[in-house]
C-alpha cells in the first residue's frame, strides 16, 4: 500500500474562526487572559459543522454565495457566543 499523506486535510471553518476571533478580539480585553483564545476556538468550532478540504482555495471555489455568506455568519454567531461564555466564566488559578 502506498504511504498516504492526510496532512493537507483541513476543516475549513477552523481558518474562518481564527481570522474572526483574531479581526474581531485580538485587542479584546478577553485576549489577554491565558489560554482564552484557544478555549474560545474550541467552543465555536464545536457549535459548528465539520466542513473538510484539501486547499482553502478548494472550498472557496466549489461554494456559492450564499453557502460562503451563511458560514461566515455561522461563524460569526458561534464565536461572539463562545466569548460570552468564556467572559462569563474566567478561569481561577491556583496559587
Amino acid at each position: 500500500m502506498q504511504y498516504i499523506n492526510f496532512d493537507s486535510v483541513k476543516n475549513y471553518y477552523e481558518s474562518l474562526v481564527f481570522q474572526y476571533i483574531c479581526a474581531e478580539y485580538g485587542s479584546d480585553p478577553v485576549s489577554e487572559q491565558p489560554g482564552a483564545m484557544e478555549d474560545i476556538a474550541c467552543l465555536a468550532l464545536n457549535q459548528l459543522p465539520s466542513r473538510y478540504v484539501r486547499f482553502a482555495i478548494d472550498a472557496s471555489f466549489y461554494l456559492s454565495s450564499e453557502e460562503q455568506l451563511a458560514m461566515h455568519a455561522a461563524v460569526k454567531e458561534a464565536v461572539d457566543k463562545a466569548v460570552n461564555f468564556v467572559r462569563s466564566h474566567p478561569k481561577v488559578t491556583a496559587g
